[in-house]
């Protein structure tokens, strides 16, 4: 029986996809704007949260690649109707991803100062710094918790109950921000940057939590850990350090940008913060296209529909370039209104004036370069991504920084390099696709 991809279809997929997607960078988001208006020292704590979040964002792309992999697997698996032979699986996956995560956290932890002196950070903004991530930190295993279960259910073809946790988590995170960060009068008092961090933790359990009944409850997947490995585990872990040594090539990147934001002043950091959580958010709302792709794609592959595959590509190409249009196009309808949610800070703002365009104007081709990402990682070619993105980084982003940094250009630098990159990592998938799946459709 023919797959269905028709509108009404893939954004059953996309649209609750979109909204679980935005979850996390709506956690970061929202300790931005919050943070950015407290009374006391907010260009510094805004600073401390961006250089936090780029660190922690960078841990969970790395391991949360678990996500990709285990939704690649078990779709196709259910594309070619033998979803029975793979319901062990998930259970030792989740199991390998939180023992990693642990371990992360165990040596993180005491080496907080290092980490955020290596990122430029001094003096306040250091402090800060250090004070956020060794509240934030400990929700990290169960972001990873959410992320594996996250993949289990995109490979079920179920986007639902991803979208349910989220919802629950960003209003849950941001109810306890604004307690927490600003307090209550004569019963909670404001505890600003830690106040966040402490919001993000419990929202974050809170997700783990609701996501651990659902899977239980909804789904046929068993979490109990058989000793003998699946036989699938092997590509399991091929799929992930790929993806590990892939995600590390993008964060290069974003490390990169931090340091050199940071090293520009404080009114750059934060000004830079705010324009790398918009361009995040707008990635992750692009996520549910990127999204359906994953699902379908690796679905489609298992039952070898080539040719419904080719007009996936071809209609997820059109709506996602149509969806990152339209956020450019708010973007700059609300182009100082948005800025001001942020801080009151004129020389923040500024900078972030400066550049926000740039970011407004890469949504559409972020937009086009994430599905067919997406697409990749449903049909298992990590192998092609990881190489792909360390070409990218490595010949593209970083001299692209470097030129431009030495023409003084700053944060206008950084975002060329980026929309730059972006364009470097979507024309080759593009091509690829076409070339690999044209010729199966024709035979």
């Amino acid at each position: 029986m023919r797959a269905n991809i028709g509108f009404k279809s893939i954004n059953k997929l996309a649209i609750p996809a979109l909204i679980a997607g935005i979850a996390e960078p709506l956690l970061s988001i929202t300790d931005t704007a919050i943070i950015g208006n407290i009374n006391e020292n907010a260009t510094e704590s805004l600073a401390a949260v961006g250089i936090v979040g780029a660190f922690i964002s960078m841990l969970i792309w790395v391991f949360g690649q678990i996500r990709s992999a285990i939704s690649s697997i078990i779709s196709q698996y259910l594309g070619a109707n033998k979803l029975d032979e793979v319901k062990t699986l998930p259970a030792q996956a989740i199991a390998i991803v939180i023992l990693g995560s642990l371990f992360v956290l165990a040596i993180s932890y005491p080496f907080a100062k290092q980490i955020f002196q290596f990122y430029n950070a001094s003096g306040e903004v250091l402090v800060y710094c250090i004070t956020y991530f060794k509240i934030r930190i400990f929700g990290f295993p169960f972001s990873l918790f959410v992320f594996a279960v996250f993949g289990i259910f995109r490979g079920l073809q179920n986007t639902y109950y991803p979208m349910i946790i989220a919802i629950i988590g960003a209003l849950l995170n941001i109810i306890l921000d604004i307690i927490f960060v600003y307090g209550i009068k004569d019963l909670i008092p404001a505890m600003n940057i830690e106040g966040a961090a402490y919001a993000s933790v419990i929202a974050q359990i809170t997700m783990a939590v609701i996501a651990l009944v659902l899977l239980v409850k909804k789904t046929p997947i068993s979490l109990k850990i058989e000793l003998k490995f699946h036989k699938e585990v092997s590509r399991l872990l091929g799929m992930i350090g790929n993806l590990f040594i892939r995600t590390i090539a993008l964060n290069i990147a974003l490390y990169f940008a931090t340091t050199f934001a940071t090293g520009y002043g404080n009114e750059y950091i934060a000004a830079y913060t705010i324009g790398i959580n918009i361009w995040l958010l707008g990635a992750f709302m692009i996520d549910g296209y990127s999204s359906a792709g994953n699902i379908l794609a690796g679905k489609l592959l298992g039952a070898k529909e080539y040719k419904t595959l080719v007009e996936l590509s071809a209609k997820l190409f059109k709506y996602g370039l149509i969806t990152g249009t339209i956020i450019a196009m708010v973007g700059f309808v609300f182009y100082n209104f948005i800025g001001q949610l942020f801080t009151k800070d004129p020389a923040v703002l500024e900078q972030f004036y400066h550049v926000f365009w740039i970011v407004l104007l890469s949504q559409p081709i972020s937009a086009i370069t994430f599905i067919f990402d997406g697409m990749f990682k449903g049909m298992g070619e990590m192998k092609y991504l990881r190489n792909l993105l360390i070409l990218s980084t490595g010949l593209v982003f970083i001299p692209v920084l470097f030129v431009f940094d030495y023409y003084g250009l700053k944060l206008t630098a950084i975002w060329i390099a980026f929309t730059l990159w972006i364009i470097a990592r979507g024309i080759p998938l593009i091509f690829k696709f076409r070339s690999t799946f044209l010729p199966l459709v024709k035979e």
